[in-house]
């Protein structure tokens, strides 16, 4: 299998795709059938079964990969997309900020809307009746 990363780890930059260890980890936990791809490729691809559907068991996901013309490729296309939905049903959501705005503070917005408002009206000039 190609190592993920590799180049990165050696120039300090983070890496953003899984190790081998978690490939092997994850490609233990997944029953994978190969199957032949449809579509544009020629004789090669429809003789070979090059394509690659994974199933991670204790999830049920399934990923498939029918991308390239290599059976090495696709399963690690697979892999890797499988390692990055499971990622990203294990991350943490954050939780919802309400955005209603509560009784209380309406209320408090009213009174001092009329409070505005009535030093808005004080500082008319007086009209003629009411002298």
């Amino acid at each position: 299998m190609m190592e993920i990363g590799s180049d990165s780890r050696k120039k300090g930059i983070a890496r953003k795709g899984p190790s081998e260890a978690e490939l092997a980890a994850l490609r233990r936990d997944c029953r994978v059938t190969y199957y032949r791809a449809s579509g544009p490729g020629g004789q090669h691809r429809n003789k070979t079964s090059t394509a690659v559907r994974l199933q991670h068991l204790p999830t049920g996901i399934l990923d498939t990969a029918a991308d390239t013309r290599s059976q090495h490729r696709n399963r690690l296309n697979a892999l890797i997309r499988l390692w990055m939905r499971l990622r990203a049903l294990a991350r943490k959501r954050k939780p919802r900020k309400k955005t209603r705005i509560s009784r209380a503070a309406r209320t408090r917005n009213l009174a001092a809307k009329k409070k505005q408002s009535w030093k808005k009206t004080l500082r008319k000039k007086p009209s003629r009746e009411e002298e």
